[in-house]
């Protein structure tokens, strides 16, 4: 259902798009995408869920490290996810791009995993503005880095997190201009 949404949206736009065609275009009843989805936008969002629950398992699991330095294995134990859907991340993004209230649903679904890894690290007995702060800057890096890389490999991504967070150590410590 993904794949056709995805093709309609490049076809047609995202706003003269119906479910009843993404649903037609898939082979299946509009009912049955939408005990998938609730919404013609949520279809773009598939896979979220996946992304914050490995991320909040690597926070659970990670040995006594700083709250950035955990929140920043999350993202590294997310690297695979980020591997395998950069091809659909691609096409969203020009899609999302074309709409504000995706632009918008896009914010919502960054903010909500902000707010999982805030609570992640809440769990391991972070103080909430520190695991905020952590959650933030983490995701900052992220984008930077994510920003830079070509798709190509996950060591590549992963080489891109680690120099995203030593320009980030650098901002803090005054050493960039």
């Amino acid at each position: 259902m993904r794949e056709a949404a995805l093709d309609l949206y490049g076809e047609q736009g995202y706003e003269a798009t119906t479910t009843a065609e993404i649903a037609a275009r898939a082979g299946v009843t509009e009912r049955t995408y939408f005990r998938h989805f609730a919404d013609k936008r949520e279809v773009l969002f598939d896979g979220e869920a996946e992304l914050r629950d490995v991320m909040r398992e690597a926070i659970a699991s990670a040995r006594d490290e700083g709250p950035l330095a955990t929140v920043l294995r999350a993202y590294a134990a997310a690297v695979p996810l980020f591997v395998a859907g950069r091809p659909v991340a691609v096409r969203r993004a020009a899609i999302i791009a074309t709409s504000p209230a995706l632009a918008e649903r896009a914010h919502a679904k960054s903010a909500s995993l902000t707010e999982a890894l805030v609570a992640a690290l809440r769990e391991r007995g972070i103080a909430e503005p520190t695991a905020r702060l952590a959650a933030r800057a983490g995701a900052a890096v992220f984008e930077r880095a994510s920003q830079a890389w070509d798709g190509e490999s996950a060591a590549g991504l992963e080489a891109l997190i680690a120099r995203a967070e030593v320009e980030l150590r650098a901002l803090t410590e005054n050493r960039l201009g």
